[in-house]
């Protein structure tokens, strides 16, 4: 596969998850360096969005190393908040995190905790209708099947319930389309070259600094616009479909409504 560009879709579910397990240890920090740290306000804000109740259930879909659903359960103790991702490794991370609300007692014999299933988000494991919200960050450029992902996601979505997402966009067609074109595309590789090492899951060697951090900023070039997005969130079936952009239009947050 020529590394300057992304894999065929009937290779991308394998390498995806080779390219998320060898870079596992090091994505928290890559995401704080790439954004600025901005990736937690970004995250705070989606689980703010969907208005999760009291003893509500959330679930963070393509979690990774779990910083949503670790948001919600800090936000509403009280919660059933389930992370789901396809990447073991990445999930492994989330769960050895020292997080408040992992080691904390909730009172009441309770246990603060996420939990966290292994899962494709193109077939998720849950009932139809569980949860209150389904929330998911930086997942829909990475599957096969955006439609199909969205579909499952409104499945397992009560009535009146809420879809978040956060997702990279690609550059606005301003004067800044290029400057910022520039950074995703040559700076972003160079940052994974400097930070990141990774050991491929069949024990191979497997280098981020060819792949991952080449990959990650050219799905972002070639994914949906959001006003494309938002249209197939509302064929998946949700209603009153908005969204924001944040990172001067290369980040888009969106919402609907079950």
């Amino acid at each position: 596969m020529n590394s300057s560009s992304p894999p065929p879709t009937a290779e991308k579910a394998a390498y995806v998850n080779q390219m998320f397990a060898g870079i596992a240890h090091r994505y928290d920090l890559l995401n704080r360096l790439m954004t600025g740290g901005q990736d937690v306000s970004w995250r705070r804000e989606v689980v703010a969005l969907c208005r999760l109740p009291a003893s509500g259930r959330l679930l963070d879909v393509g979690t990774g190393t779990g910083d949503i659903a670790y948001e919600a359960k800090r936000t509403r103790r009280d919660a059933e908040v389930i992370g789901c991702d396809f990447t073991f490794e990445m999930m492994d991370v989330g769960r050895r995190k020292r997080s408040i609300c992992s080691s904390r007692s909730l009172g009441g014999g309770r246990t603060a905790r996420v939990e966290f299933v292994q899962g494709d988000g193109l077939h998720l494991p849950f009932a139809d209708g569980y949860f209150d919200a389904v929330a998911s960050g930086f997942l829909l450029r990475n599957v096969t099947d955006v439609d199909t992902c969205l579909a499952e996601q409104r499945r397992v979505t009560r009535p009146g319930g809420r879809i978040v997402c956060l997702e990279t966009s690609p550059p606005p067609p301003t004067m800044l389309e290029p400057l910022l074109s520039f950074y995703m595309l040559r700076v972003i590789p160079v940052i994974g070259q400097l930070f990141s090492t990774g050991i491929g899951t069949e024990g191979e060697a497997f280098r981020p600094r060819d792949s991952a951090y080449r990959y990650l900023p050219q799905s972002t070039v070639a994914f949906l616009q959001p006003e494309e997005m938002a249209r197939k969130i509302e064929r998946a079936g949700f209603r009153r479909v908005s969204y924001v952009r944040k990172m001067m239009g290369t980040i888009a947050i969106h919402v609907g409504t079950a």
